[in-house]
């Protein structure tokens, strides 16, 4: 069996997964059919999940240098401020959203990935691939038009919103393009009121939502009229973004200097399965929705960390292909599915028209927005702390302990500790008291458990957390039976 992996597609979901692959020392080819990276912003904000991410990576320190961090966001309408939310009590390491244009995050990437020794080959596009027991025999036509074949173990197909991964496969890309037409402007701004914020207005006309990227420069979104017969609207000029900001905006806001204007409709789509045998869809290859909420590009760079330590168990002949990589689709088509009702949602809400529904909106959002728990769980949901595989089939049905976090949560972090998963090597870590009995599975599972203990999340509990930080196992104090149990599903037998 080839061991190694073809990563289709340079994105920050491609060059994510290569770099986690590469890390564990998994044999991975990047290929790109775009001659260069983006030079566009497209995708600006990377959430805290996702910093935590790049923490285990070893590449967040060179993220936060490049970025800006902004803690609060704020709902008006009119002169009235409906709801302000910030993010500097959520409990994690990154408190914040880092505004990044996603070609710095693909720059950073790529340079992290370099490090490890691989280069991501420009200009060569996926025409065709034929899988077998083995592996995957992909057909890849090179800069020159010539075509070459190159065997390798598994597929994962990076490569967006019209992959061709995913066309090859023949999968359906169900669901709908909404009715409305959107702008979008990178631009610098002054008389900005709330300069390192993000501001959402909602006005009779339609919403308008400014984003700091490094002040004076912001992005703008607003929704505009429909096209005429449903056609593609044209790219927005300065004077109109002007406009928009005019009618729309608290006034005496200035526009200039644009750095990329465009229009866009707003497409909600996704595959049914992330996962054909020996392939498998990440990022806007399997999902794409709304950017209400900024989460398509961070819920794809998540696909991949999910998907990488359990290919890298089984390319490294630790662990059996199933159940780990049998897993992978359950788990993020169901947060797929919850980003794309949530981000729907919310644009729906922010689109709503009639001078009497968008009255009942206000009002109830302002009352809404005025609850301490709700404002917490919208700061969760957010920076995609919330996220969770509650109905993981990796989960292991222990007896969980009421105080600690429950199976398929994400387990608190310890700022002064090692994050998990950092390592070279993808390993569950156990969260129990020292004794024994612990020392001696781990001593039993050398390739599957980091080599100590830590301290436990709480009072007579035992957690084993898997290497995406995630709880697989929460069982009582003592149960190490519970634990052996969970690792021999997975570990690879002669």
């Amino acid at each position: 069996m080839h061991t190694n992996v073809l990563v289709v597609g340079a994105g920050p979901v491609g060059l994510a997964m290569a770099v986690e692959l590469a890390r564990y020392g998994v044999t991975v080819r990047v290929v790109e059919k775009a001659a260069q990276r983006t030079d566009k912003s497209k995708a600006i904000v990377i959430w805290s999940r996702t910093l935590e991410m790049f923490d285990r990576m070893g590449c967040s320190a060179s993220f936060l240098a490049a970025g800006f961090k902004t803690i609060g966001a704020n709902i008006v309408a009119g002169a009235e401020r409906i709801g302000h939310l910030t993010l500097d009590g959520v409990a994690s390491p990154h408190p914040f959203a880092l505004m990044l244009p996603q070609s710095d995050t693909e720059r950073l990437l790529d340079d992290h990935l370099n490090t490890y020794g691989v280069k991501v080959e420009r200009s060569v596009e996926l025409t065709g691939f034929i899988v077998t027991p083995e592996g995957v025999v992909s057909t890849l036509r090179g800069p020159d038009g010539q075509e070459q074949t190159f065997e390798s173990g598994w597929l994962v197909g990076a490569d967006g919103a019209h992959s061709a991964v995913r066309h090859l496969l023949g999968m359906q890309f169900v669901g709908d393009t909404m009715p409305s037409n959107w702008i979008l402007a990178d631009v610098h701004l002054s008389g900005v009121s709330n300069p390192d914020e993000i501001d959402v207005a909602w006005h009779s006309a339609g919403i308008l939502v400014t984003f700091p990227i490094l002040p004076p420069r912001y992005r703008i979104i607003a929704d505009v009229a429909d096209a005429p017969g449903g056609s593609t609207p044209q790219d927005p000029t300065l004077q109109e973004v002007q406009a928009i900001l005019d009618q729309r905006g608290p006034g005496g806001v200035t526009a200039s200097n644009p750095i990329w204007l465009a229009a866009f409709h707003i497409n909600e789509r996704k595959v049914a399965s992330y996962r054909a045998g020996r392939v498998f869809l990440t990022g806007d290859a399997a999902h794409i929705h709304s950017p209400a909420g900024g989460q398509g590009m961070n819920t794809g760079i998540q696909d991949a960390c999910n998907l990488a330590w359990k290919l890298a168990l089984v390319c490294r002949g630790i662990c059996a292909p199933e159940p780990l990589l049998d897993s992978y689709s359950p788990e993020r088509s169901a947060v797929g599915d919850m980003v794309l009702k949530g981000a729907g949602r919310l644009t729906t809400v922010a689109i709503m028209r009639g001078s009497i529904k968008q009255s009942i909106r206000n009002h109830v959002a302002s009352l809404v927005f005025g609850l301490s728990p709700v404002l917490k769980k919208a700061a969760d949901a957010m920076t995609e702390l919330s996220i969770g595989y509650p109905h993981s089939p990796l989960n292991g049905g222990g007896q969980h302990v009421s105080n600690g976090p429950a199976e398929g949560e994400r387990a608190p972090i310890d700022n002064r500790q090692t994050p998990v998963g950092a390592g070279r090597s993808p390993r569950f870590t156990l969260f129990a008291y020292q004794d024994q009995p612990g020392m001696q599975v781990i001593e039993k599972y050398p390739a599957l458990l980091e080599s100590g203990l830590r301290e436990p999340f709480a009072e007579g509990g035992l957690w084993l957390v898997r290497p995406d930080g995630y709880v697989g196992l929460a069982t009582k104090q003592g149960r190490w039976d519970e634990v052996t149990n969970y690792l021999d599903q997975f570990v690879l037998k002669p």
